[in-house]
């Protein structure tokens, strides 16, 4: 057998969506933990491309919450971590590497804007 591949196509609604492939016509054995908890109401169907699945994964509420939650997607058969998706909120941002380089580019534009109005009425 393959190896699987999860390759994601979107997070939207509070689904994560992606699809599955390398188990040919057999649904993958996969499995996804928050906290090492199996997640409830996870599916799996087959898509229109041959040996390929759609998994939608619902976020559970218990994951949007203050600091990191990660969310694992493993091969049940290998153990293998075939994808993840982390969820980042509350309090942790401010600390966060990307939350300061999302202000420093807020900044930027700021100071671009700035600068062209500059240029126009001095010209």
């Amino acid at each position: 057998m393959t190896e699987l591949v999860v390759t994601k196509t979107r997070l939207h609604g509070g689904t994560w969506e992606g699809i599955v492939t390398g188990s040919g016509d057999a649904p993958p054995a996969v499995s996804v933990t928050h906290l090492e908890n199996p997640l409830p109401d996870v599916t799996l169907t087959a898509a229109a491309e041959a040996g390929s699945w759609l998994l939608h994964i619902p976020v559970p509420v218990e994951a949007i919450a203050d600091g990191v939650q990660t969310i694992l997607i493993t091969d049940t058969e290998t153990g293998a971590r075939l994808d993840s998706f982390t969820l980042i909120a509350g309090e942790a941002l401010g600390d966060d590497l990307r939350a300061e380089v999302d202000l420093l580019r807020a900044e930027l534009d700021m100071l671009k804007r700035a600068f062209r109005r500059h240029c126009v009425e001095t010209a």
